[in-house]
């Protein structure tokens, strides 16, 4: 049945639906108390960030005499927003529908998406952490439900600071693995086959990195209490910077709240040479995974040359806040038209 269908039939579930507009609405006032400028950034766009976890949409777009050009649906507004802060935009944000393909079949991901990210400039990432805990606190009490989260009956208290934890423990504490030694890729090899997981000797070290991950720390993060697991191995965080202290890891966060991931954060990398190089390993890996190649953003590198200030940033999925604070446990019953609507057999 067609969403518009059940909500014909059963009008007590526009509570539920309207739960979308009032997180949109507490989220500009979030941002807007905080002096941040709104963007609208482009859906249609020439070249996509390259990041090979991704799937895009390619389309064709014609001048007036007809002649193609390929083109994209956006994955995200993340370099359009970062061109302006070298322009000297300062702190912005963009709430807007992004599109990643072959995300469909799941009850958190939908091919069309709204996503909010959001820059400080000259700020670490650990800020980015404080402001995640405040905005869903904001929220909540936009709600009406004070500082309690209640989410498929279990009920988490937003007045108390969130775990932290890093990548490193994580794997320690669930895994039962050294992080420092699993970057050996033979020594990942073996660990991986002895945990029972499917080896090869063509298995790249994040494909062994992720079935621990996301078989074995994953599913912990957020259960309890809201949870912010950061400082990500560099290989996996392929726009983010890396710390100095020790290069192997990247100034990278997510937080998952009742088992859900809302957001993405990246103490921002400036250097475009550094940036230019790791766009090229990316492309190398779309292309060895067969996925559709395209070039990356050309000019976002020379936007880089001219001086990006220092800056973190974070990407959350609004669909997702909406499932939480609308207690659904399916993306689509957040959604007037989920894809399994617009595209059933």
């Amino acid at each position: 049945m067609k969403t518009w269908q059940k909500l014909k039939q059963n009008p007590a579930l526009w509570k539920q639906y309207f739960i979308r507009e009032q997180v949109i609405k507490a989220l500009r006032s979030f941002f807007d108390e905080r002096k941040f400028h709104e963007v609208e950034t482009p859906i249609l766009i020439g070249n996509p960030p390259a990041e090979s976890y991704l799937d895009v949409f390619e389309t064709t777009l014609l001048d007036r005499h007809r002649n193609p050009k390929k083109a994209y649906l956006s994955t995200s507004p993340e370099i359009p927003l970062k061109k302006l802060m070298v322009a000297g935009i300062g702190n912005c944000y963009s709430i807007t529908k992004s599109f990643r393909n072959t995300e469909m079949q799941s009850h958190t991901h939908n091919p069309e998406f709204t996503i909010l990210e959001w820059y400080r400039t000259q700020t670490a990432y650990t800020k980015i952490m404080d402001d995640c805990e405040a905005f869903i606190l904001h929220i909540n009490s936009v709600l009406g439900h004070g500082t309690t989260l209640t989410y498929q009956d279990k009920s988490f208290d937003l007045s108390k600071k969130w775990q932290r934890i890093s990548v490193k423990d994580a794997f320690k504490k669930w895994a039962r693995v050294d992080l420092i030694e699993f970057f050996d890729i033979k020594k990942a090899r073996k660990i991986c086959a002895k945990k029972g997981y499917a080896v090869t000797a063509t298995n790249t070290w994040e494909e062994l990195y992720n079935q621990i991950y996301l078989n074995e720390i994953e599913p912990y993060l957020g259960v309890d209490q809201p949870t912010i697991i950061y400082d990500f191995p560099g290989s996996v965080a392929a726009l983010a910077r890396k710390k100095p202290n020790d290069t192997r890891f990247a100034e990278r966060f997510e937080f998952y709240i009742a088992g859900l991931e809302l957001g993405d954060c990246y103490g921002e990398l400036t250097d475009w040479k550094e940036q230019e190089e790791r766009f090229n390993t990316e492309l190398v890996e779309i292309k060895r995974l067969g996925k559709t190649t395209y070039d990356y953003d050309h000019d976002f590198i020379s936007a880089l040359k001219e001086g990006m200030p220092e800056a973190s940033g974070i990407a959350v999925g609004v669909d997702r806040l909406v499932m939480l604070f609308a207690d659904v446990a399916n993306i689509a019953e957040t959604l007037f038209f989920p894809v399994e609507d617009q595209f059933e057999k």
